[in-house]
């Protein structure tokens, strides 16, 4: 008898390998609140926690109200489209129970508000954390306002590949691992030592995670202003800065064009970003932060044309805000990746009456390094100011705080100034 072929699978069965928890989850940055307590948590995600004790239906919204006075109170409002994603009506379902509901506070018409889209955003049952030994987590109290003496210190940062664990299909960030959570906790330990009024920053993947790491990791510093616009950087790090003081206007210069050290037309490489910072009682002031082309695989010929034509274009608009007013107050704070007697840091720094106020001859040779891996361990981040600004430095404040990877929880050293805006 003639036998058909066989063909026989064999399957490898295995059990599925557990992913490690994400260096920051969201829920550590998520603030546990009563209802109370909302309006001092615009912005931030949060758990709040309270009775319903009215609810109601506008134009097909479900409102969900913790105190009869609703138009001044904290609501949860529930869009139409969203109803069906219930087991029941909302209105009918969270009528006078205990809940917990996780969101974004937000401002509406002069009060603070949750909007929910699903269902696994609100709990029934669920009471306020205690803290203590109940291993609860406890009710983190709003970082409270500074008050500002007319004295600013300012800091610049490179924090090293500030990167979340989630893949971005718009970047190449898969190239980049996670920041680790022994870095991220010493990044905060560095930031606190620091200890700045305004911190410009350098390679942060997103806002959101930067948002993140302060709401989580440094909550009590007071940075109530998140500024990050995306940049042209192909891996997704970008330049941030975070304030106490009032932030106003911000502007991205990401889409200028303009040529190289070569005259071929160019991209800034990240951004330069411009943010308005508006301390009360004084005059405001500019924060323009950089972060120039790199020197990774070699001071290249190709490298240098790119940090040149930054470094001109950068110039270029310190000259017309110098021209329209020339008493503009203004710093710049980055990552230069080169050295101040470098051709680019030059070409920033300019001559005559427009040159940029730079302090770094303060430093002792010691204190020369800002970048700290060896071995090309030198000074390459800086703080320049205007001349009006230069002005008002306060003399002898001008430090690189000095590590190391293991003790900052980057391979940059941060900067810092202090100006008596007064």
């Amino acid at each position: 008898m003639k036998r058909s072929p066989c063909l026989i699978v064999v399957l490898w069965l295995s059990a599925p390998v557990a992913a490690d928890p994400p260096p920051l989850p969201a829920a550590e940055a998520t603030v546990h609140i009563h209802w109370q307590d909302a309006a001092s948590h615009y912005d931030q995600d949060c758990t709040v926690y309270g009775k319903v004790v009215a609810t109601k239906r506008i134009k097909n919204w479900c409102f969900l109200n913790f105190d009869p006075d609703w138009r001044t109170t904290f609501t949860v409002a529930i869009p139409a489209g969203a109803h069906d994603r219930f087991p029941e009506p909302p209105e009918r379902l969270y009528a006078d129970k205990e809940i917990a509901v996780t969101g974004r506070v937000i401002e509406y018409k002069g009060k603070p508000e949750i909007i929910v889209g699903r269902p696994d955003q609100i709990v029934i049952g669920a009471t306020p954390p205690k803290g203590g030994d109940d291993g609860a987590k406890p009710t983190v109290p709003p970082a409270q306002p500074r008050v500002f003496d007319g004295t600013c210190t300012v800091a610049s940062f490179n924090v090293l590949n500030l990167f979340d664990d989630a893949d971005d299909p718009y970047h190449g960030d898969e190239t980049t691992p996670a920041k680790p959570r022994e870095q991220l906790e010493r990044l905060a330990e560095t930031i606190r030592r620091v200890d700045a009024d305004v911190l410009a920053l350098q390679e942060v993947e997103s806002r959101g995670y930067l948002q993140r790491f302060v709401s989580a990791l440094i909550p009590d510093l007071g940075y109530m202003h998140v500024v990050l616009i995306e940049g042209n950087d192909y891996r997704g790090i970008d330049v941030a800065v975070l304030s106490r003081l009032p932030v106003g206007p911000v502007t991205s210069y990401r889409h200028l064009r303009f040529p190289d050290g070569e005259g071929r037309p160019i991209l800034f490489r990240r951004d330069l970003l411009r943010a308005r910072i508006e301390p009360p009682g004084v005059e405001p002031f500019d924060v323009f932060v950089i972060h120039l082309k790199s020197k990774s695989g070699g001071d290249t010929p190709e490298s240098l044309a790119l940090r040149t034509g930054e470094a001109r274009q950068i110039r270029k608009v310190f000259d017309e805000v110098l021209a329209a007013n020339p008493e503009a107050r203004f710093l710049l704070c980055g990552d230069y990746n080169d050295t101040l007697e470098s051709e680019p840091v030059q070409a920033i720094i300019g001559t005559g009456p427009g040159r940029l106020g730079c302090f770094a001859e303060e430093l002792e040779p010691d204190q020369h390094v800002s970048y700290n891996r060896e071995p090309h361990r030198t000074m390459i981040d800086f703080i320049l100011a205007s001349p009006t600004m230069a002005k008002q430095y306060r003399k002898g404040s001008y430090a690189i705080l000095q590590g190391s990877v293991s003790t900052l929880g980057s391979d940059h050293n941060p900067v810092v100034a202090r100006f008596d805006l007064k």
